[in-house]
């Protein structure tokens, strides 16, 4: 008996149903997928580079702009690098505040993901609905700092904006109100027969895979994986009650499940911010320039950053390296694709998150 044809179907890195330029071979015979073999690359910019030339002060600015969506995480994540460096104590208050900004970066990244998920499924008026959400969340970012995408109020030796106690009680009652309109929302989701026919039992991903693998964030977590580097307790974390959020199906309804079930805990978690934060100063006077050599962690939506800064001592950085969570996150991408319905690929490739635009800075 004669084994099927095996045809090689190119996937991106312009399609319909993916935002991010990531290409891939996709091995198949009939309809079944064989094997996914990756392409990165399409838009390197080459940032990193820039630290030899751009002013440690004024880099967090390109920090900021390697991602449209967790922009703030990224310059917060140099600055920690480099405060390390410098041995900057940054104030109570301003880690507070980069708590709540970094929280408001995760609810409206995963509130765009549903949203493309829901248009990946064709659901039309579930991504309408969920986009809109996520546009009262970015209100609340223009409001506290000015920009709706690149938030600018990062620095080195704290923040640029404070928030006031009457404004954060705003915020908070806001939030209070959104998580009831979320929650109708995200309960189509969980409840729906089609969604669940496209989610449920999809592109499994094991514990062991998860792990050996490297994947970091919601991707290693709905694989029952108990990771978040927020427990390493940078800024106020360690302030704040919490546990890591983890299913263990390792499917894709799991993925889904994690990103909503993080959506309501990063509401709680400002709550409690902003019943703890104090009033005091938002940020130090910064003298002296970085040396030595540091790894900066933080938890982004789709996972663990690392940003790696080496300094000797003048104003321009000898080396920054910055490790993306999609970037870890391909690896299991391709594991999980062998098997899969070739109709189900862009499903498979969005229940990651990716952002090729932090992978290739």
């Amino acid at each position: 008996m004669n084994s099927p044809k095996r045809t090689i179907i190119p996937f991106g890195p312009q399609h319909p149903v993916l935002p991010e330029p990531i290409h891939l071979d996709l091995v198949v015979e009939d309809e079944k997928v064989i094997e996914a073999i990756p392409s990165l690359g399409f838009i390197h910019r080459g940032l990193e580079r820039l630290v030899e030339k751009r002013d440690f002060i004024d880099f967090v600015y390109v920090a900021e702009r390697i991602c449209g969506i967790c922009s703030f995480i990224h310059g917060l994540t140099y600055c920690i690098a480099i405060e390390e460096l410098m041995q900057v104590e940054v104030p109570k208050r301003a880690n507070y505040l980069r708590l709540i900004w970094s929280e408001l970066s995760r609810i409206h990244s995963h509130l765009l993901w549903l949203g493309l998920m829901a248009d990946g499924f064709g659901f039309e008026a579930l991504f309408m609905h969920t986009w809109r959400l996520r546009e009262k969340i970015l209100d609340i970012i223009e409001e506290t700092t000015g920009g709706r995408v690149i938030f600018g109020s990062a620095k080195i030796g704290g923040v640029r904006k404070d928030i006031s106690p009457e404004k954060l009680v705003e915020i908070v009652l806001k939030l209070e109100n959104y998580a009831k309109e979320i929650r109708e929302i995200t309960d189509v989701f969980i409840n729906d027969s089609s969604v669940k026919h496209r989610l449920v039992g999809v592109g499994i991903l094991s514990k062991e895979d998860a792990y050996l693998l490297g994947a970091v964030g919601p991707t290693l977590r709905a694989s029952g994986v108990s990771l978040d580097t927020r427990k390493l307790g940078y800024v106020a974390y360690k302030e704040i009650n919490f546990e890591p959020i983890t299913e263990t199906a390792g499917d894709s309804y799991s993925r889904c499940l994690v990103r909503i079930r993080e959506i309501f805990q990063s509401i709680d978690m400002i709550k409690q911010a902003a019943g703890k934060i104090e009033p005091g100063a938002i940020e130090v006077k910064v003298t002296g320039t970085p040396n030595g050599e540091f790894f900066a962690r933080t938890e982004q939506p789709r996972g663990e950053v690392i940003y790696y800064a080496k300094a000797d001592g003048s104003r321009f950085l000898q080396r920054l390296r910055v490790r993306t969570p999609t970037f870890a996150n391909v690896p299991a991408m391709v594991k999980l694709l062998p098997g899969c319905q070739l109709a189900d690929v862009p499903i498979l490739v969005l229940t990651i998150d990716p952002c090729i635009s932090c992978t290739e800075r």
